[in-house]
């Protein structure tokens, strides 16, 4: 063999050993999830994530089971490869919704907005299917873990969407160390290829990516929301505000515009609500989460981008363009090479 030979396949060889783990997991060529994003990670980007070598995951948010059903199934229509389906645990028909999961033999279930119950891990479990929790922290990590789960991810507060308050950095030095018996995929603010070496040399078995995704050709936001994202600077992705200390809203990143105004005035007639009686806490809870389904798809399909929700992370600021999914996951694929030949010629 050649020393040339050597210098080509050397690091695409150590990238595939950094993330082993994760690829076989998620029986993939890359271990890059895809971040379920509500009306924005349907079939056609799950499924262009996917056939691209990555993860593609169906958001399935507030969806009925018939519609999630129907969504699985068109999206298998479009890739033989695998994807997996974000439920969200306080959807008042997550029952139902796993049912869907188990007869259409979904591979992967991503488990999010909480600490999933016995009952629901156990029924997936049975069913043969993989399960990925999200751990904000070490201590429920370890929860997870011992409850069944299969697979964590850390997602920090430069994410887009829902987030905690603890950074990606911190979470990934808090938990990376010391949580070994699963695969854990780190996210947020997670851009270039540079940063997925950097987790994976940290000890993650591969990363999950969204803000970066939104912008591909076959995402079908509409053109004036990839347009503003487009434009977007790190800076002008904020998390929204909770309003009452008591009454726990867990906030949302996003670029800024009316619906932040928005939401503050839903927050404030909600805790009334509840204050009133008129609302239970899982009530409320739920109305406010109605609030951003509704929000978010006024901006992603009807283009309304003063009064939809623009939700985004950090990462927004290295989105620079509408290409192929294929060429995102390349050029992510390419930077994490790059930086490894680098590292061996340093």
């Amino acid at each position: 063999m050649n020393e040339n030979m050597v210098q080509i396949n050397t690091p695409n060889s150590k990238l595939q050993s950094l993330w082993k783990r994760g690829a076989e997991f998620l029986g993939t060529d890359y271990a890059i999830m895809g971040g379920a994003m509500s009306w924005v990670s349907e079939r056609n980007l799950v499924s262009a994530l996917s056939n691209a070598g990555a993860f593609g995951v169906i958001a399935c948010g507030s969806m009925p089971p018939a519609l999630l059903e129907q969504e699985i199934i068109e999206t298998r229509k479009l890739t033989a490869k695998p994807f997996g389906v974000n439920l969200i645990i306080m959807h008042p028909q997550l029952s139902e919704l796993i049912e869907v999961c188990k007869r259409q033999k979904v591979s992967h279930v991503v488990l999010a907005g909480g600490i999933p119950s016995g009952d629901s891990i156990k029924s997936l479990k049975e069913a043969g299917i993989k399960i990925i929790g999200f751990a904000p922290s070490a201590i429920i990590g370890r929860k997870l873990v011992r409850s069944g789960v299969d697979a964590l991810v850390i997602e920090g507060a430069e994410a887009g969407g829902h987030i905690g308050p603890v950074s990606t950095s911190v979470l990934a030095q808090e938990i990376l160390p010391n949580i070994s018996e699963v695969p854990i995929f780190v996210a947020g603010g997670i851009g270039r290829g540079e940063a997925i070496v950097s987790y994976l040399e940290m000890g993650a078995s591969g990363v999950q990516l969204g803000t970066r995704f939104v912008c591909a050709t076959e995402s079908i936001a509409h053109p004036k929301f990839k347009e503003i994202f487009i434009r977007a600077q790190a800076r002008d992705a904020m998390p929204s505000v909770q309003l009452d200390p008591d009454f726990a809203v867990i906030p949302v990143r996003a670029l800024v515009n009316n619906a932040t105004d928005a939401f503050t005035r839903c927050q404030h007639e909600v805790i009334g609500q509840f204050r009133d009686g008129k609302l239970d806490k899982k009530e409320a809870q739920l109305k406010i989460e109605h609030f951003w389904a509704g929000a978010l798809r006024r901006a992603v399909i009807d283009g309304d981008i003063e009064n939809g929700s623009l939700m985004a992370g950090q990462s927004v600021g290295m989105v620079s363009k509408i290409e192929p999914m294929k060429d995102i996951v390349e050029e992510l694929v390419s930077q994490s090479e790059s930086c490894l030949v680098a590292r061996n010629q340093a």
